[in-house]
């Protein structure tokens, strides 16, 4: 079984992580649940939204940035370490702009090797798939998989422990819409898998 990514890079110093998804998603919750946990862990975290008055459904950046060390950037993310896809339908050569040589593609998806590779037009990085939209239905009864992928960004870059954002689920949502996320965070964690 391949291990997760554990580089000095993303282990020891800042990484940088841009969220693409639709309106409704739950986009920016996905980042902030992330950049909370890290926090609780004691690292220096930002999180924020690009978006305007887009209507549920329009594609949506959110951005999460993780340091050892106090972060003194307050830009947008343009090269990130790690390209994190809720929504299949995103999945293209865009999504990849800016990503830096040897980054992480974490996404939603649930077709051939093949056929990712194709969609992303190839590069130099490293993909994980999770079948997060499945995922959420079967456990939510909805399409929303932003906790989904919270998990599938857990077994790819070991960066935050599990039990942290599962503890942080807990305390962001309700308590019958957390138990449910909780699983549904468990369950992407099991089965993201590492295609290329």
């Amino acid at each position: 079984m391949l291990n997760p990514v554990q580089t000095p890079k993303l282990m020891d110093m800042m990484i940088e992580i841009r969220w693409h998804g639709r309106g409704g998603q739950g986009v920016w919750t996905a980042s902030n649940l992330l950049a909370v946990s890290a926090s609780s862990e004691g690292k220096y975290v930002q999180s924020f939204p690009a978006f305007g008055p887009e209507r549920s459904g329009a594609p949506v950046l959110a951005f999460t940035r993780i340091s050892d060390e106090p972060i003194d950037i307050h830009s947008m993310i343009y090269e990130p370490d790690v390209v994190v896809v809720l929504d299949e339908t995103l999945v293209s050569p865009n999504i990849v702009k800016g990503l830096k040589k040897k980054g992480v593609v974490i996404t939603n998806f649930t077709g051939t090797k093949d056929e990712l590779i194709g969609k992303l037009g190839g590069g130099d990085y490293t993909m994980y798939v999770c079948p997060a939209s499945k995922l959420a239905l079967e456990i939510l009864g909805r399409g929303i998989t932003n906790t989904a992928m919270v998990g599938a960004f857990l077994k790819a870059v070991n960066i935050v422990k599990l039990e942290t954002v599962i503890e942080n689920v807990r305390k962001w949502f309700k308590p019958g819409v957390a138990e449910k996320n909780v699983e549904l965070v468990r369950k992407a964690y099991e089965l993201t898998s590492r295609v290329v």
